[in-house]
């Protein structure tokens, strides 16, 4: 049995241009999503996260490539995993003047589901104690939770949201992130698609990051992380010789309002041994790591971005 839940070889989709070029949005895309945690896919507007996740659900056709769920082929085999998949690609229709209750109970009955899996779902997204208001008196956090919560209904195991923060504000954004956090916690594997990279750290366990349709990056939030290296904050009383001595020494330094930032590929202790031997005395010596913002915009500052979303 694979231990990945979404595997894509060689995934590609082009578009004909009204113009009759070619466009490509997904280009030769490798994808691979472990069990269990919430995985991060990351990409800026237009980089082909929307095509994809389209090409995984069967709402689109692939150009090439091989896309698998939980290790079956789709989309020719899509109905034999279908029922363990969840996804909010786009705004959900509910009735405006049912509760949110209502709207759950209506779309239960349709698949077969009880009134315990209403129950539960309303539960995991925090809306127990607002289900018997009107969905028309909902915010847009609420409505993007009840719109998870539907595809709670049917248990899955893996869970697609594609942008499920666009739009909302910090209250919106925060709920919408603790419920993501907890469903990544109860072992359903969650593909997050985000271009929002300060709230993707703070859920995600893995990430792949893809500029103009092409992966750049892909591992756990640390292992990719840890490729940007580290530097240093450097506090010294003289911060001009000191930066003078250790770029003599062969160290890239760069100064701002906070003291030094040197880089870290040598060891720290050689900072300390080339001050101390033109007797600057380091007052502090912070290792800095960048998050996942500076390293994403790091990866895709020299992408050619605007490939079909």
């Amino acid at each position: 049995m694979s231990d990945l839940v979404i595997e894509t070889s060689g995934l590609r989709k082009e578009f004909r241009s009204r113009r009759g070029g070619l466009r490509v949005a997904v280009d030769d895309l490798d994808l691979a999503v472990p069990v269990g945690g919430v995985h991060g896919f990351l990409g800026p507007n237009g980089s082909g996260k929307t095509t994809t996740i389209r090409m995984l659900l069967g709402l689109a056709g692939a150009t090439a490539g091989t896309m698998r769920l939980f290790g079956t082929a789709v989309p020719a085999h899509l109905p034999d995993v279908a029922g363990r998949v969840g996804a909010v690609v786009e705004s959900p229709k509910f009735a405006p003047h049912f509760t949110g209750r209502q709207n759950l109970s209506l779309l239960a009955r349709t698949i077969g589901a009880g009134t315990d899996r209403v129950d539960a779902a309303l539960e995991t997204v925090r809306l127990t104690g607002r289900d018997r208001d009107r969905y028309k008196s909902y915010s847009l956090g609420m409505k993007q939770r009840l719109a998870i919560a539907a595809t709670l209904l049917k248990d899955p195991d893996l869970l697609i949201l594609d942008e499920p923060t666009n739009g909302l504000d910090p209250a919106g954004i925060r709920e919408i992130r603790d419920t993501i956090r907890d469903l990544g916690a109860s072992g359903v594997t969650v593909l997050l698609s985000s271009h929002i990279l300060a709230e993707v750290q703070q859920v995600c366990t893995s990430a792949t990051i893809i500029g103009n349709g092409r992966m750049l990056a892909s591992g756990t939030v640390e292992e990719l992380l840890a490729t940007s290296g580290t530097t240093y904050r450097v506090g010294v009383g003289d911060p001009a010789a000191a930066q003078h001595h250790l770029e003599a020494a062969g160290f890239a330094v760069s100064a701002d309002e906070h003291g030094l930032v040197v880089d870290g590929s040598r060891p720290a202790d050689e900072i300390t041994r080339t001050l101390a031997a033109h007797d600057l005395w380091v007052t502090e010596l912070t290792p800095l790591r960048v998050d996942l913002e500076t390293f994403f915009l790091d990866l895709t500052r020299d992408e050619t971005l605007g490939a079909a979303r």
